[in-house]
């Protein structure tokens, strides 16, 4: 449901007058030229959810997101476009907004624009340099307070040492950096002389590292001596030398001296980031480039296959990024005190820390560390510090957070919060009312956002201030975005039913390819619907329309002729009091072709259980709240899952677990040795009835 209304009681009693039409032909979402049976169901619609959250009407009065942006979108979407690229500023404008010859798209063509002066130049210009830009927390406890003025100096003295390094447009970069702030100015760096960057999280291995240098043809390395985590110094510098033993084109790399712990030294090669840059003009005169230059490649992390660079260009994705940060999170840059926990090595930490929050010359918070150094209530502590307004963070750190107990929340003053943002994965139902109730005191909207690294920007999520919301739903594609849920013959299915979700007109933050695979890229994305971009998500439509994401096609069980999402027995696993957070997996079974293996972490204050009464219960929990058909043959209790280093669970190594398969590779986990432990209790369970 997406009421329109702005808190007047009389909208809720005829909720359709208020709803948005998705931008879809022939209103294909609101009438399905066939109501599909159970037997040819796409994917199933287990759980419901009539909870109802509408905007106040004082967060309406204020919001920066009007109703009237549905209809503008609607009415001429490309106009709409042009309207938002205008918020940016252009040395050259475009002639054409979009030209598209599937998959391949050209946004605001033959415009020139420059990121960094986006980001930075043009608000000092404006007479916003004193405003901060990042208050920064190191993990030990050092913090630094950075003005846009103070940005820019960095910037163009990094942008200058660069060019001295042989960097040119168009060379590519690797950045393998922790999350401080020179990560941020190498970026900003790189695309102030258009130089695309390719970031590679602070945790990966020396091996993943040389795969990113090598597909991308790197020039030059960006890294520091290492970061701090979990209490203590780690190295980053050795893995960038293992990596480049291997075969590259790496000229030069330049080290950022963080911890001072000793480090091996190549003088051929390795330059100290402050030895170059300190002593660089502070003067530079960004060059302004194409719409369609390569601003940076990202790569998905490859874990069962080689890894895939996605591109973006310049112009489309910083007029998306700029205005679903805008729009999204409601941003007052004069006031709010914004805080994305993402690391910049994920496509979040790009749109949502770099780029987007600073075009809008937004006031950020950047942490070093990890949320329970020193203690579990250290982000918390920093809300309250910094007088944090808009949180956004991953779903696994709510349900992390729900783990722990609310004794950590319920120590520091969470009162300046105005705004919640969730991003990564659907959000379990009762993880968002907790998040709601005690992080956001009950009075803060929910952004739950969908989208991906191939998206470059939000595509999916309530508006605040616009739209009543259901916990654990994105609601609707926001304006300006077409998103279509469809069975697999392609066609629109009704509400209450599940399918695959789709993007069936382009948007100016999609990316571009796959860097050096045309091929790949058009197999990859655009061959499953013919010419229609396929995220890789089910979805479903609940009775009032809102899109319910229900995780990666890939993950779906099939038990007993019907498609289950692990996401709805996920949630209804975690909507009982006792769960914090839960994963399921469809493990081969002779009777029913898959049977439901579930392993749950118990909230924090909750006895451990090895599955008896608990165990039962929790079944017939599931049972009760979306069927019988959904029951999990086995629940392990554990004390952690399996996840990446950005928060995801990795349900093909609990899949290898449940089919008693030989664990495959756990080098990307953020704890390789959850594994072991995982195996080792799910073999001494027993499977029920």
């Amino acid at each position: 449901m997406f009421l329109l209304s702005l808190g007047a009681s009389s909208s809720l009693k005829d909720p359709q007058k208020s709803i948005p039409t998705l931008s879809v032909d022939n209103n294909a979402q609101e009438v399905a030229s066939s109501v599909m049976s159970q037997e040819n169901e796409s994917l199933e619609n287990l759980l419901s959810e009539d909870r109802l959250f509408p905007p106040t009407t004082e967060f309406a009065a204020q919001a920066n997101a009007k109703p009237e942006l549905y209809d503008q979108a609607e009415k001429d979407r490309l106009a709409f476009w042009d309207v938002q690229a205008n918020h940016l500023s252009w040395n050259t404008p475009w002639n054409k907004t979009l030209e598209w010859d599937s998959p391949y798209a050209k946004w605001f063509v033959g415009g020139k624009i420059n990121a960094s002066v986006n980001a930075l130049d043009r608000h000092v210009l404006e007479g916003r340099g004193d405003r901060v830009a990042f208050h920064f927390e190191g993990e030990p406890g050092d913090t630094q307070t950075i003005t846009y003025a103070q940005l820019l100096t960095e910037v163009k003295k990094t942008a200058n040492a660069l060019i001295e390094l042989g960097v040119v447009a168009g060379d590519r970069i690797a950045i393998y950096m922790p999350m401080i702030p020179e990560a941020a100015i190498a970026m900003l760096a790189c695309a102030r002389i258009g130089a695309p960057h390719s970031v590679v999280f602070g945790g990966f291995s020396a091996e993943a590292l040389l795969s990113r240098i090598q597909d991308a043809d790197a020039k030059l390395v960006i890294t520091a001596d290492g970061g701090f985590r979990k209490g203590s110094a780690f190295a980053l510098k050795p893995a960038v030398d293992e990596a480049l033993k291997g075969k590259h084109n790496v000229e030069k790399v330049l080290v950022v001296q963080r911890t001072k712990q000793e480090t091996a030294w190549n003088s051929a090669t390795d330059v100290w980031w402050h030895d170059i840059v300190g002593r660089q003009s502070a003067d530079h005169t960004a060059e302004f480039f194409d719409s369609e230059h390569p601003l940076f490649i990202l790569y998905t992390s490859g874990t069962t296959a080689k890894p895939k660079g996605i591109f973006h260009t310049t112009g489309g994705y910083l007029t998306q990024a700029a205005y679903t940060h805008r729009v999204v999170f409601d941003i007052k840059p004069e006031t709010d005190v914004y805080w994305c926990t993402a690391d910049v090595g994920w496509i979040t930490g790009h749109s949502y820390i770099v780029y987007g929050p600073l075009m809008n010359g937004a006031t950020q918070v950047m942490y070093e560390g990890t949320p329970d150094t020193p203690h579990k209530g250290r982000i918390f502590e920093l809300i309250e510090k910094y007088g944090v307004t808009i949180l956004y963070t991953a779903p696994t750190l709510i349900r992390t957070w729900m783990k722990w107990g609310d004794e950590f929340p319920n120590k520091f003053n969470l009162k300046s919060l105005r705004l919640l943002g969730s991003v990564g994965e659907p959000i379990n139902p009762e993880a968002w009312m907790w998040y709601r109730e005690v992080i956001g005191g009950n009075r803060c909207p929910i952004v739950d956002t969908w989208w991906q690294t191939e998206t470059g920007g939000i595509m999916i999520s309530p508006l605040p201030g616009v739209t009543a919301t259901k916990p654990g739903s994105a609601m609707t594609a926001i304006p300006g975005i077409s998103a279509v849920v469809v069975d697999d013959n392609g066609k629109a299915v009704a509400k209450g039913h599940g399918g695959y979700l789709i993007l069936d007109k382009p948007w100016p933050g999609m990316l571009r390819g796959i860097w050096g695979e045309d091929e790949r890229y058009t197999e990859t994305y655009w061959s499953r619907f013919d010419g229609i971009y396929f995220a890789g998500d089910g979805a479903k439509l609940d009775k009032d329309g809102a899109i319910w994401l229900l995780g990666r096609v890939d993950d779906v069980m099939n038990v007993s002729g019907h498609r289950i999402s692990t996401t709805e027995v996920e949630s209804a696993l975690v909507s009982h009091e006792s769960v914090a957070e839960a994963a399921v997996v469809g493990a081969n079974d002779a009777m029913t072709g898959q049977g439901i293996v579930a392993f749950v972490i118990l909230r924090g204050g909750i006895e451990h259980a090895k599955g008896e009464t608990l165990i039962t219960e929790l079944r017939n929990h599931v049972a009760k709240q979306i069927g019988a058909i959904a029951k999990p043959r086995q629940i392990l209790v554990v004390a952690e899952l399996p996840k990446t280093r950005s928060g995801k669970i990795m349900r093909r190594l609990l899949k290898d677990v449940a089919e008693n398969r030989q664990v495959g590779d756990a080098t990307t986990l953020a704890d390789p040795n959850v594994m072991r432990l995982i195996s080792d209790g799910l073999n001494g369970s027993k499977d029920e009835d």
